[in-house]
């Protein structure tokens, strides 16, 4: 069931409905640097079954997890248990609130990575907890506010982020997944939420269409500007020095490191599409 490729350097991984397996392939083909192939969301509670055979007879691309039913739901268990013959990379698991949910994931499926989506006001409120048992987080904000019944706008959104960003540092996660943008025809607005994502400390976001790919890597992808002081400071040697009038300390010269590994990534991950 090991797979070389791991979830948690995804940067703008790619939902399919699991029902649709022509697109699983496909999907990997796009650019995007995982699948995230949907027993969830995307697939409705009387093709739940169906949608779980026809996924354990497909071929799974190696960058594919899988996003079971959330735990209490009368599908939860039976997506766990179908995931442990399967070769895929991870899973993740919707409406994660507490370690339990965790623990009875890891009860059958061992050390698969899991990437837990924070969806609700309990979840936010039991982050830390989540984070400690996972291998990375990601926000559904649109779920969120719904249950919070506020606006999905930045604002009003801040602190649940922040939160999410803080949660997955003192767990010594990778940066967390950003939620997906609703709208697919307009990859403008698509790079700016991505580049809203990447300044609140998020490390890649949800994509629901392979039109997202692209604008999501450009947006988390630091500008040419950035690279450039980031590459001089990463130059500067040890110590405390001056480097065109600003001051430069260890600090600083981690702030240039994760500039420089984030351009990295993205650019690796665009060299695939």
């Amino acid at each position: 069931m090991s797979s070389a490729v791991s979830p948690i350097g995804f940067i703008a991984p790619l939902f399919v409905p699991a029902t649709r397996p022509d697109r699983y392939l496909k999907a990997a083909a796009s650019g995007a640097d995982g699948v995230i192939i949907d027993l969830e969301d995307a697939v409705a509670a009387n093709e739940k079954d169906a949608a779980r055979a026809t996924l354990a007879g497909a071929a799974l691309p190696p960058n594919s997890i899988v996003r079971v039913n959330a735990f209490g739901t009368r599908w939860h268990e039976a997506d766990v248990m179908a995931m442990k013959s399967l070769a895929i990379a991870g899973i993740m698991l919707p409406k994660a609130e507490t370690a339990g949910h965790l623990e009875s994931v890891r009860a059958v499926l061992g050390n698969l990575p899991v990437i837990s989506l924070i969806e609700s006001a309990h979840g936010v409120a039991g982050v830390r907890e989540v984070a400690s048992h996972s291998d990375r987080l990601a926000f559904g904000y649109i779920d969120f506010s719904a249950d919070l019944g506020c606006s999905m706008d930045r604002d009003a959104l801040v602190m649940a982020r922040a939160e999410i960003v803080l949660a997955s540092r003192l767990a010594q996660l990778p940066a967390p997944l950003e939620g997906v943008t609703p709208s697919f025809d307009d990859p403008a607005l698509v790079e700016d939420d991505a580049r809203y994502a990447a300044a609140m400390g998020f490390g890649g976001k949800l994509c629901i269409h392979p039109k997202q790919v692209a604008p999501t890597l450009a947006g988390f992808r630091p500008s040419q500007k950035d690279i450039e002081w980031a590459t001089k400071i990463a130059n500067s040697g040890d110590g405390a020095v001056s480097v065109d009038g600003m001051m430069v300390d260890a600090p600083v010269r981690l702030r240039a490191q994760r500039i420089l590994a984030a351009a990295k990534a993205c650019d690796a991950a665009a060299a695939k599409a």
